[in-house]
């Protein structure tokens, strides 16, 4: 597996990074097809494989059901063979998501997140934003809180995980790393890209398959000849699919 360097922020990943939204929540969800939630066996079964087929970063968060857990739980003996970003600003309770970037709801947010995790640090920790990608940037002290978090060794490099073009434009002054939707259907963000690598700042991209819309083999190649991309995270319930994507990359790069 390729892996790449994240920017100037000192990590490296590799091309491919698992999304572990489908091992902790089926509620709420824009996939064109429901599925069920897999038991903790099953959860610890798809985890293993995806670092043994060399995965090296397992994207979750708290707004991911009983994802966060269920990596603690399996992969806390591996914790050294793999980079982990979680993210602050969204939970998931009672069927429906839940917002507070206030500092001391990210504080506590982390804190929470390090616990279920079974860690005392990630590698990656990113605002969840609910949209308001400016408001929360301009608004709130959810940003101090990250690097207060960042200095205190709680993790490694900082970065926003927005949806819109000007809320990554202005997270480029503060973040290590930025998560974007990328993929053929929506290249909106492009020019952030290279404005990213430009500025030294890590790109991950999210719904690479557009929540399953198209396929990897068209999806993968586009992705990875992108300059500036990191690492590309992709979710799945089923081993053979990451292998089978995980094939596709190696034949990309």
């Amino acid at each position: 597996m390729e892996h790449r360097s994240l920017g100037r922020c000192g990590l490296d990943v590799s091309v491919l990074g698992f999304g572990a939204f489908k091992i902790g929540r089926n509620q709420g969800i824009r996939y064109e097809r429901g599925y069920d939630l897999p038991d903790d066996a099953e959860a610890s079964r798809l985890l293993h494989a995806v670092l043994d087929l060399g995965i090296t970063l397992i994207d979750t968060a708290p707004a991911y059901g009983l994802a966060e857990e269920r990596i603690g739980h399996a992969l806390a003996s591996r914790r050294g063979e793999f980079r982990l970003c979680t993210k602050a600003g969204e939970t998931f309770q009672d069927g429906r998501s839940c917002y507070d970037f206030s500092g001391d709801a990210i504080r506590r947010s982390v804190r929470e997140s390090l616990r279920r995790l079974r860690t005392d640090h990630v590698d990656l920790l990113l605002l969840h934003s609910d949209g308001r990608d400016a408001w929360i940037q301009a608004e709130t002290d959810a940003v101090t809180a990250l690097h207060d978090l960042r200095d205190a060794g709680f993790t490694r490099a900082i970065g926003f995980s927005g949806k819109t073009v000007e809320g990554a434009d202005a997270a480029l002054t503060w973040a290590d790393v930025l998560m974007v939707e990328y993929h053929p259907a929506d290249a909106s963000h492009a020019d952030v890209i290279r404005r990213a690598a430009h500025a030294g700042v890590g790109i991950l991209v999210k719904k690479p398959l557009a929540a399953g819309r198209i396929p990897p083999s068209e999806a993968l190649p586009f992705l990875l000849r992108t300059r500036g991309v990191g690492s590309i995270i992709f979710g799945g319930l089923n081993a053979a699919h990451v292998r089978e994507n995980v094939a596709i990359a190696a034949r990309c790069v």
